[in-house]
């Protein structure tokens, strides 16, 4: 017997719009990069890490966080969640206790 994942829904309050990247040609031989809202979402954040590595000759700075969200059809790495401002790149996605209830998300936040 596998042990349910519980989420508390109140913890569910952050509104996020989940994006999609929609490349076209340029017409140069390049691609005009897009994003296009896919839905809007409500979730948990939670950060999870937070680290500074050096390369090309300067500090690059990496923060992760976890966003719980409720199950949702075609959600994948490379989507993108927006809160105002902030970006959160979508590494990874699981089902935590593969019941369909929820996702799990790892998240990058862009600068």
């Amino acid at each position: 017997m596998t042990r349910r994942f519980h989420v508390d829904p109140g913890a569910l309050r952050h509104e996020l719009v989940l994006e999609i990247q929609s490349g076209a040609a340029d017409g140069l031989g390049g691609r005009d990069d897009a994003w296009m809202p896919v839905a809007t979402v409500f979730a948990r954040i939670e950060p999870v890490s937070a680290g500074q590595t050096f390369a090309g000759a300067q500090d690059i700075e990496a923060t992760t966080h976890r966003i719980t969200l409720r199950h949702r059809v075609g959600v994948e790495s490379g989507m993108r969640f927006v809160k105002g401002a902030r970006r959160f790149r979508i590494v990874t996605v699981r089902d935590p206790d593969e019941t369909g209830r929820f996702l799990i998300c790892q998240t990058e936040e862009l600068p």
